[in-house]
Parts: structure tokens; C-alpha cells; sequence
């Protein structure tokens, strides 16, 4: 019975690093249960899409129209068209989540494409060339971390604010990326600089293998989890300075809308004789899910390419 044991052991093939650390993702709870609700919370907005155009097609309030009639916020029902009520301006609740929710995951998801790859290039770049240029460009990012990094954005901000929707748009992601790159760049150098005496490395060297190909062959494979896990935990980040920046009148303009300037427009309009409370709760319950999955993901993610892990 045992020899059966070991020979159907034998006879099943190894896993590779990926297929491992796969594995152990899968069997963390928490962060599955963090994916299923992100995947449940991305799917429902890519809905949002089609809602829109459903809502146009009836004859309804479109998402970001504003009515030529005043009408009062509506609260939420049993009504399959407004289980979220209305907003001051009688436009659909359910329907401005989640179209605003796709808007706050794009930009989040674009900022953090842009962190990873300065952050990655900076990283690399310092950790493999050493020496003077390591020491240089690191004090460069030494720098900018002591900078106010939130000043810095909204002063990129306040100057495109005249600028067409898109652009502006183009324009928040790239600031939000652009100064979320430093932590990228320090732990992507960390890794460079324990693989850069590492045999294989030694060993591509030795055969005539040029540095870019050093790179791309050898040693961004071995940097694929690292940059994962910092991508995955960089997303709720540039998400959450977005929803600060939106509730500020910063962020995304208008007529488009995110959780943020959901947010926004529900604190200005509460007040002490009526509060439209849905107005608050039902885009900030969307974002922190949205947080908590990412981060419980990200967590998962990260003791999965553990090395220590088991």
C-alpha cells in the first residue's frame, strides 16, 4: 500500500514555482473569499455599462443627466430600476455606483500600471547597474519620498482643471502613478540586488549574455511574484487617493463620477432636517469592499510567494 503511495507520487509531476505558490493561494480563505467579492464587485460594474444603456433605452434619468424639472431624492425600494433610490437630482443611485465604480477601478488600475512600470524600470535599472548610479538614483527616491506627494498631484490637477474630460483623466492616473512608484522601485532593487550574485546569474554571464537579456531572460521571471503582490496591494492604494481626491473636487471631473465624488455630492447634500443617508452609505460600502478585497487578495498573494511559506 505504501509502495502504491510512493510510485503514484513519483508518477505525478512537479509543480513549478508558480503552480505553487497557485496552490497555496487557493487554499488561503480569506483570500479567495477577497477574489470572489472583487470578482462579484467588477462584474456587477462592467454591468453598469449595459444598465446605462438599458436605462437610456426606457426613457429613464440617464446616470449623469441632469433633470430640467427639481425633483427630490427618492429613498431606496423594492423597485428593481432604483433599489438604491435617487439622488437631488433624481438620477438613478444603483446605476451611478455602479458606472462610478468602474470609473474608480479604471483609474486605480491604470495608476497602478503606471507605479509598476517606473517602479519596476527604476528598481531594475539601479539594483543591476550598482554603484555610483545605484547610489544616485536612490537618493533621487530618497527625495521624493520626503516630498508631499498628495500636494504634488493636486498641483498637477489644479493645473490641467481646464483641460478636455480625457485628458484630465489621463492626467489623474498618471499623477496618481507617478508618486506611487517609490516603494515599487525600493523592493524591486532589493531583489535585483540578492539575484544580481545569484549562480544562475553568475552562470549567464559567463556564456556571453548581455545585460537586457540577463534581464529579461533570467531575472524578470524570478521578479514575477514580487511585482504581483506590490501590484495587487498598489491598486486599492491608487483607488483610495483617487475617492480622496474625487471628494475633494480634484479627481475625476464632472459629468463622469466615481465613489468619490459620490461621496462628495451625498455630504453636501445631508442635512440636519433631511438625511438622504443612502446617498452616503451605498457608494462607500461599494469602495470598502472593493478595499478589502483587493487587500485580502493581496495578502493572499504575497504568502503564497512566500518562500517560507508551506
Amino acid at each position: 500500500m505504501t509502495d502504491a503511495g510512493d510510485n503514484a507520487a513519483a508518477a505525478r509531476p512537479a509543480l513549478s514555482p508558480l503552480g505553487l505558490a497557485m496552490r497555496r493561494f487557493r487554499r488561503n480563505r480569506l483570500a479567495m473569499a477577497g477574489l470572489v467579492v472583487l470578482g462579484v464587485i467588477v462584474a456587477f460594474c462592467l454591468g453598469g455599462v449595459v444598465w446605462d444603456r438599458w436605462e437610456v433605452a426606457a426613457g429613464r434619468p440617464q446616470p449623469y443627466q441632469t433633470p430640467l424639472e427639481g425633483v427630490h431624492p427618492r429613498p431606496p425600494s423594492l423597485d428593481p430600476f432604483l433599489p438604491f433610490g435617487t439622488d437631488p437630482l433624481g438620477r438613478n443611485l444603483f446605476a451611478r455606483t455602479l458606472v462610478g465604480g468602474c470609473v474608480s477601478l479604471g483609474v486605480g488600475v491604470c495608476a497602478a500600471g503606471v507605479s509598476i512600470i517606473i517602479g519596476t524600470f527604476w528598481g531594475i535599472t539601479a539594483g543591476y547597474t550598482g554603484r555610483g548610479v545605484d547610489t544616485a538614483m536612490m537618493r533621487i527616491v530618497d527625495v521624493l519620498y520626503g516630498l508631499p506627494y498628495v500636494l504634488l498631484v493636486i498641483l498637477l490637477l489644479v493645473l490641467f482643471a481646464e483641460q478636455t474630460i480625457w485628458l484630465r483623466m489621463v492626467v489623474l492616473f498618471m499623477a496618481i502613478g507617478g508618486v506611487s512608484w517609490l516603494t515599487m522601485a525600493r523592493v524591486v532593487r532589493g531583489q535585483v540586488l540578492a539575484l544580481r550574485e545569484s549562480e544562475f546569474i553568475q552562470a549567464a554571464r559567463a556564456i556571453g549574455s548581455g545585460g537586457g537579456r540577463t534581464i529579461v531572460k533570467e531575472m524578470l521571471p524570478n521578479l514575477t511574484g514580487t511585482i504581483l503582490v506590490c501590484a495587487t496591494l498598489t491598486v486599492p492604494l491608487a483607488i483610495l487617493q483617487e475617492s480622496f481626491l474625487s471628494f475633494l473636487g480634484l479627481g475625476v471631473p464632472p459629468p463622469l463620477a466615481s465613489w468619490g465624488t459620490l461621496a462628495s455630492d451625498a455630504v453636501e447634500a445631508l442635512n440636519p432636517v433631511r438625511v438622504y443617508w443612502w446617498l452616503l452609505v451605498f457608494p462607500c460600502l461599494a469602495l470598502g469592499a472593493t478595499l478589502l478585497g483587493l487587500n485580502f487578495a493581496g495578502d493572499g498573494l504575497r504568502d503564497a510567494f512566500d518562500p517560507r511559506s508551506r
